[in-house]
């Protein structure tokens, strides 16, 4: 059993498994429930399908193995809660209105308090204790670091691009949405803290070795929707190219490589 502290967290977490699970299967199943172009309908449903096949399963594991004291999944399980709070404002800021409206509001605000009331009980220099010296910090933080400066460049050459010609950029047209979402997302929640957790890592830095199994868990789950995604655009007629796939892919295994490579360095289960 973990500590009373987690206890508020594992309740909002059970309620979030709840709703992920009818928000998923529920936009899988319910026809007509997005109103969104094909592109992004598509989006949503290749999303749908990796989140109840992969990102739930996922999440109800780090759960029960959290709760018999696992400190491995522990950081499994805030990985998760990050997947759910990046995915889910996806849904809620970038979805036309539909009838879930109020699940998405819902899973974007327990995923939120429970990641703000559950980090500070985090034993952080306790869990950094238990990665071997051996552990591959510098590989680890590099390939972090890579990702970051990556994604980030992508997204500020766009946005840059913009300034200076007045050409509203591809992406932002194509999802018929009025403000760049993926890139305001992105820049927040993936490209700050996956490079600061690479610097962190690099440092040997406690907060690194956290940041980077909770980014690179959320990181492998998500580029894997994305792929689900890009796939089942090309395949419902919205692309006539899944060329981004050759960014996913390799982007996702080496998020679910580092995070195994990071809970195989840990000492205790």
């Amino acid at each position: 059993m973990f500590q009373s502290g987690f206890k508020v967290i594992f309740i909002l977490s059970v309620i979030i498994v709840i709703l992920m699970f009818i928000a998923s299967i529920g936009g899988l199943l319910a026809g007509g429930l997005y109103q969104d172009n094909l592109q992004v309908r598509s989006a949503w449903l290749g999303n749908d399908l990796i989140t109840l096949f992969l990102a739930l399963p996922l999440l109800i594991a780090s759960l029960v193995y959290s709760r018999k004291g696992s400190q491995r999944w522990q950081l499994v399980w805030f990985g998760m809660l990050l997947y759910t709070l990046y995915n889910y404002a996806f849904y809620l800021f970038g979805a036309a209105f539909n009838s879930f409206f109020l699940i998405y509001v819902a899973l974007f605000t327990l995923a939120l308090f429970a990641l703000l009331l559950g980090l500070p009980y985090l034993d952080v220099r306790g869990v950094a204790a238990e990665f071997k010296a051996s552990t591959p910090v510098i590989w680890l933080s590099g390939y972090m670091g890579l990702v970051s400066i990556i994604l980030g460049v992508f997204h500020v050459v766009i946005s840059l691009d913009y300034v200076f010609t007045g050409q509203i950029p591809e992406i932002v047209i194509n999802v018929g949405h009025p403000t760049n979402l993926i890139a305001a997302l992105d820049l927040s929640l993936v490209v700050s803290f996956g490079f600061l957790g690479a610097i962190w890592l690099w440092l040997k830095q406690p907060w690194g070795y956290v940041l980077a199994l909770i980014w690179n868990v959320k990181g492998g789950v998500y580029t894997t929707a994305l792929t689900s995604s890009t796939l089942w655009a090309f395949f419902a007629g919205a692309s006539d190219s899944f060329v981004q796939i050759g960014l996913w892919l390799p982007i996702a295994a080496g998020c679910f490589i580092s995070s195994y490579v990071l809970l195989k360095n840990m000492k205790s289960s």
